[in-house]
C-alpha cells in the first residue's frame, strides 16, 4: 500500500506509543521517546475524534504524570508539539507541561530552565494586513516565505517578498475564512535562499530580477495582492485552499 511521507511519520509515532504502552502496563516508568509518543498519538487520536485543538492539548496533558516516566524526564520535556489533522485542516498542537503543571527540579541534569524575558519571538520589521478569502481557513507557519503563502490570502504580496511571520519558531497563525488579520514580518536570515514552497521563487532571494519575476508568477497563478498590470493574468489555485502552509 503507497503512503505518503506523512503517513509513514503517523504509523511510526503510532508504533512507538503502542511500544510504549505496552512498557507502561507492566509497570516500568517510560523514557523521553517513549512519553514523547505517548502524548503526540494521543493528541492526533483526539483529533481523529472530533476534538478541537483546545481540547486534543488537554487530553494529551493528562494522559501521563510525573510517576509514568523516569526521573528527570519531567525537567527535560516541558513542551511537546505535534501536527495533527483536525476537522478544519491541520495544525500544530503544542503541549505545555505535557505531564502536569508542578515544581521543578532546577539542578536536574538536562532541566530547562526559563529565561527571564522571552525568547525567541521576533520584533516584526514590518505589519501587514491580510484577509482570508477562502471560505476555508488557513493556517501559515513561522518560517514559511510569506509572498507565497496561499492564492487566497489578500495582502501586499510586495511588501512581503523575502519575508517570514514574525512568531516563534515552530508556532503557526490562522487565517479564518472571511476574516482580516494584522501580522507582523520579519526578513528570512541566513542565506536568503527560498526553495520550494509554493515554487514562486526557487532560488536566492535577492538575485538580480528574482523578485520581479516572482511577482510575475504569482500574478499569472492568480494570487490575491499581485499588483502588476502587465500580467493580466488570473486563475485562482483553489486546490491550495486551507492547507498548512
Amino acid at each position: 500500500m503507497p503512503l505518503t511521507p506523512t503517513e509513514r511519520d503517523r504509523l511510526l509515532l503510532f508504533t512507538t506509543a503502542e511500544l510504549a504502552r505496552a512498557r507502561h502496563a507492566r509497570g516500568l516508568r517510560l523514557n523521553v521517546p517513549e512519553a514523547t509518543a505517548i502524548v503526540a498519538d494521543t493528541v492526533c487520536e483526539a483529533a481523529r475524534d472530533g476534538l478541537r485543538l483546545a481540547e486534543a492539548i488537554e487530553r494529551g496533558r493528562s494522559v501521563l504524570g510525573p510517576d509514568d516516566v523516569l526521573p528527570g524526564v519531567v525537567d527535560v520535556v516541558t513542551e511537546i508539539q505535534v501536527e495533527a489533522v483536525f476537522e478544519d485542516g491541520t495544525r500544530l498542537a503544542a503541549v505545555a507541561e505535557p505531564f502536569g503543571a508542578q515544581e521543578r527540579n532546577d539542578g536536574a541534569p538536562g532541566a530547562v530552565l526559563p529565561a527571564s524575558d522571552p525568547i525567541g519571538v521576533p520584533q516584526p520589521e514590518l505589519t501587514l494586513a491580510v484577509r482570508n478569502t477562502a471560505e476555508v481557513p488557513v493556517s501559515v507557519t513561522s518560517h514559511f516565505h510569506f509572498f507565497e503563502a496561499n492564492p487566497r490570502l489578500d495582502f501586499d504580496r510586495a511588501a512581503a517578498y523575502g519575508m517570514r511571520l514574525a512568531v516563534p519558531a515552530g508556532s503557526s497563525f490562522r487565517f479564518d475564512p472571511g476574516a482580516e488579520a494584522e501580522v507582523g514580518l520579519v526578513p528570512i536570515g541566513g542565506a536568503r535562499v527560498a526553495i520550494g514552497f509554493a515554487g514562486l521563487v526557487d532560488g536566492p532571494l535577492d538575485a538580480p530580477g528574482a523578485k520581479e519575476e516572482a511577482l510575475r508568477r504569482a500574478a499569472a497563478c492568480g494570487y490575491r495582492g499581485v499588483h502588476d498590470e502587465a500580467s493580466g493574468a488570473a486563475g485562482a489555485t483553489d486546490a491550495l485552499e486551507g492547507a498548512v502552509l
